[in-house]
Order: structure tokens, then C-alpha cells, then sequence
């Protein structure tokens, strides 16, 4: 999964982003500070791996991971080329959802590139320049579909059809996800790289101070009307805070939390949201050599499932053997678990369930 961090200059963007995947991108108080994308890849936080690990005693244990781009900063104009212009544009649209981080907290000493902290104003820019760029986009598609329609092949009006209505919504200043889509125009979509048609999380940036009073932020306020209205997430996130949590390890950062009364950190939450908004879930393998994380769509079929480890075991799927975490742990192994009638023999058609511990059986 790859989830672009957005937003407009000094909103505490990269900042964030250093906070979350600890790969030291530069975060100053001046506009453009990130030209080029900083990538930097996170393991998913999954506490079931490491029990696992010790029920199977695994030599490693390999979680699923996230990659994070963090794109430079956004401003009015970007669609035509202001600022960086196109050339970050084309980053997000490379992401599988977008990471909007929006400025929610007042600080003197931090510009802002419009003077003042308003959060759905500096939303709606960014919102506008997304939609400018997909309509120039689409715009460009329609051209390449009438030329194609006169192959006579009736594919093509389908896909005009969709197109129009497409530019039609954009032109209204609606998102391209706000389009109704049968199946078959859905599958059109996923050649059609539109940034509006992109999830969106709202990562509401409030100060320290705030973060457990952020409910009484007017800005946070207003954002979560506009996230809501837009079928967007939101999660409230304070950059410093996630910042000084990036530089403890494991012991001191539980401590730390536990001192703020917080249970989760701003990226163990980020990523809970992202796999929500993106309908993802987990599967576990483990054994003596390695306990793994499997981040598969939710609805994913046994052997779709067994695909993502290899090609070979879809291609030659013979049925999966199956047991529930909570199951597993609660046996204390696979062969109590077996014992009791706890693992399954499952086959084609099972639809895998987050935290499921499966061992495929296939032939090549």
C-alpha cells in the first residue's frame, strides 16, 4: 500500500512524515522545503506476529509494510503549474490513497502561505487544484476516445459516456469519485489514474496542547463536518507529539504513551485508518522459519490470497488449512489446535478473514 502525504506548505507535513518513517526529510519553515517526494517504507503495527513468533519459535518475523510519499507542498495555481505545478501532481496519482494533512493549529512563529489558519479554506484549495488537474485529464481522455470510436468498436461509446459524466462532475467542482459507477465502468476507472477519484484521510495537525482537547478546535471542528460531507477520514494528529515519539524505542515510547494517556500512537492510528479506507485486511502464516503479514482486500478468495505469496500457489491451489488467531493463541499450537477441530480444511471459495492463520496446500 502506498498512501502520499499531502498538503500545503508549513502545515507540518513533513514533519509528519519524518515522525512517522523516521527517514530525516528536511522539515523547515519555508514554502517548497520538499521538492522531490520523500519515500520512506513503515512497518504495519500487527502485536499478533510476535505471539505467533513464540508459539511457533520463527527465526524472523516479517510484517506487512506501508510506503509513505511525502509530495511537496501544494498551493493555489498548482493544476497550471504554480509552484512545483505538474510535477508533484504526478506523484500522487502513482499513491492508492492520499494522506491530507491540514494545519489546525495557530503559531506565530510558523507562516502560513494565506496569512491566517483556516482549515476548510486551505482544504478547498487543494481540492480545486485536484480537480483542475483531473479535468485537464479527462479532457485529454475524451479527445483519445472519439478518435478511437471510429474503429466502430461499441466499447468506446461506453467509455465516452463515462467520460463525459466525468467532466461533467469535475466542471460542477464535485470529486470524480462523487460518479456513480456500474461494474463495468469501474474497471474502466482503474486504467483512468484520477487523483479525485482517490480515498482521502484528513490528518487534522493540532498542537500539543490540543490533541486531547482537539473536539474543542474550531478548525478540527469545521474539517470533521467537511471529512463527513465528503465520505473522507480524519484523524487528530499533533506532528510535534508524533515527532517526539519517533525518537524513543519500544519501552520508552510505551511509557511515553502511557504518560499521555494515549493507547496508540499517530501512525499505529494512521495505518488503522488507511486499511479501513482502503476495505484491506491481514492474513498470518507462521512456521519455524518465518511468521508473516499478508495485506490482502477484504473479500479476497482463498486462492486470490494465496497468490500473494506466489503466483504458483494460486496457479496450482488445492485447499488451505485454516484457524482463527484467538484460536491458535488460546491452543498454544497448531497440533492442540488441530486436536480440538479448530483448524478448517477450506477450499476455492472461502473468503479469507482478517487475522486468519492459513497454510496452503497446492500442486504444480
Amino acid at each position: 500500500m502506498k498512501l502520499g502525504i499531502v498538503g500545503l506548505p508549513n502545515v507540518g507535513k513533513s514533519t509528519l512524515f519524518n515522525a512517522i518513517t523516521k527517514a530525516g526529510a528536511e522539515a523547515a519553515n519555508y514554502p517548497f522545503c520538499t521538492i522531490e517526494p520523500n519515500v520512506g517504507i513503515v512497518n504495519v503495527p500487527d502485536g499478533r506476529l510476535k505471539v505467533l513468533a513464540e508459539i511457533s519459535s520463527s527465526q524472523k518475523i516479517t510484517p506487512a509494510t506501508i510506503e509513505f510519499v511525502d509530495i511537496a507542498g501544494l498551493v493555489k495555481g498548482a493544476s497550471r503549474g504554480e509552484g512545483l505545478g505538474n510535477k508533484f501532481l504526478s506523484h500522487i496519482r502513482e499513491v492508492d490513497a492520499i494522506v491530507h494533512v491540514v494545519r489546525c493549529f495557530e503559531d506565530k512563529n510558523i507562516t502560513h502561505v494565506d496569512g491566517n489558519v483556516d482549515a476548510i479554506r486551505d482544504v478547498e484549495t487543494i481540492a480545486l487544484e485536484l480537480i483542475f488537474a483531473d479535468l485537464e485529464s479527462i479532457e485529454k481522455r475524451i479527445e483519445r476516445t472519439k478518435k478511437a470510436m471510429k474503429g466502430g468498436d461499441k466499447k468506446y461509446a461506453i467509455e465516452l459516456s463515462l467520460f463525459e459524466r466525468i467532466k461533467e462532475a469535475l466542471e460542477k467542482g464535485k470529486p470524480a469519485s462523487s460518479v456513480e459507477l456500474s461494474a463495468e465502468e469501474e474497471i474502466i476507472m482503474k486504467e483512468v489514474s484520477l487523483l479525485t477519484m482517490k480515498p482521502v484521510i484528513f490528518a487534522a495537525n493540532v498542537s500539543e496542547g490540543e490533541l486531547f482537547e482537539y473536539e474543542k478546535n474550531e478548525n478540527y471542528q469545521s474539517l470533521a463536518r467537511y471529512a463527513k460531507e465528503q465520505n473522507c477520514g480524519i484523524l487528530p494528529v499533533s506532528a510535534k507529539i508524533e515527532e517526539e515519539i519517533s525518537q524513543l524505542d519500544d519501552s520508552e515510547k510505551a511509557v511515553f504513551l502511557a504518560d499521555l494517556g494515549i493507547e496508540e500512537s499517530g501512525l499505529d492510528r494512521l495505518v488503522k485508518e488507511s486499511y479501513k479506507l482502503l476495505g484491506l485486511i491481514s492474513y498470518l502464516t507462521t512456521g519455524p522459519q518465518e511468521t508473516r503479514a499478508w495485506t490482502i482486500k477484504s473479500g479476497t478468495k482463498a486462492p486470490a490470497a494465496a497468490g500473494k505469496i506466489h503466483s504458483d500457489f494460486e496457479r496450482g491451489f488445492i485447499r488451505a488449512e485454516v484457524v482463527s488467531y484467538d484460536d491458535l493463541v488460546e491452543c498454544g499450537s497448531m497440533s492442540s489446535a488441530k486436536e480440538k477441530g479448530l483448524v478448517r480444511l477450506e477450499g476455492k471459495d472461502y473468503v479469507v478473514a482478517d487475522g486468519d492463520v492459513i497454510l496452503f496446500r497446492f500442486n504444480v
